[in-house]
């Protein structure tokens, strides 16, 4: 990791999910505040449990949120992309991070002190109503998985996590949608609550079926239409 000279730009933080719509005075506001970070790919932002916290938003990468049981057993939580913020929770809760952050491919992020967070949510009700959002939007999707846990095929909790992972990292190409990043297939099992044995085995399945194929860890959805109808299926 290096701190990184040239200043985080009024547009740069516009693009943030957090600073959507707010006054120009509160992204220069924000931007005093702001300290640029550049990570190299497989690099550490932050370690569950540190009490150092920082919150953080992603300008350039991919980050992957995993976190480790009593046992040592560490499951994938979820994929941060650009303009989404990461971090943040432990600001509002216990001031330690509830999980690990690893960059999966060189990044660019830009942190703020708790003391600063707070301070911007206290001074600008946009930024405080855009957190509310994330957060709120976060936990539904995390009621939801937990839905499909308890009530749904592993066939379709496989099709529903590929879908979120599609509309997160989807990238239009001439023969499908690719999911732009390495995916490995420990990471959809994560995700889906199930096991790397039911998701390979699902996989194959749609890749002799043609809905999708994978490649050196990156997975194409080819036939988009059929795996939202395995997904959204209803068993009488």
């Amino acid at each position: 990791m290096a701190d990184s000279d040239p200043p985080v730009s009024r547009r740069e933080l516009a693009s943030i999910e957090l600073f959507r719509g707010v006054s120009a005075a509160a992204l220069d506001e924000a931007r005093k505040s702001a300290r640029r970070l550049i990570f190299s790919k497989d690099a550490r932002v932050f370690d569950q449990g540190d009490t150092r916290v920082r919150a953080h938003a992603l300008l350039k990468g991919i980050v992957r949120i995993s976190q480790s049981g009593s046992d040592g057993a560490q499951i994938v939580i979820r994929f941060i992309g650009s303009g989404e913020i990461f971090g943040v929770v432990a600001a509002f809760t216990d001031h330690r991070y509830p999980a690990d952050a690893d960059t999966m491919a060189p990044s660019v992020v830009v942190s703020w002190s708790e003391a600063d967070l707070i301070r911007l949510i206290h001074r600008h009700p946009q930024v405080a109503l855009n957190a509310l959002r994330i957060m709120g939007r976060r936990l539904a999707e995390l009621q939801n998985r937990l839905r499909e846990v308890s009530t749904q095929s592993v066939e379709r909790r496989v099709a529903h996590t590929i879908l979120r992972l599609v509309r997160q990292f989807g990238r239009e190409e001439s023969f499908g949608t690719t999911i732009g990043l390495s995916l490995r297939r420990k990471d959809i099992a994560d995700i889906a609550g199930t096991t790397l044995y039911s998701v390979s085995r699902a996989l194959t399945n749609w890749e002799k079926r043609g809905l999708l194929f994978t490649r050196d860890q990156t997975l194409t959805v080819t036939k988009l239409k059929d795996l939202r109808a395995i997904a959204e299926v209803i068993v009488s």
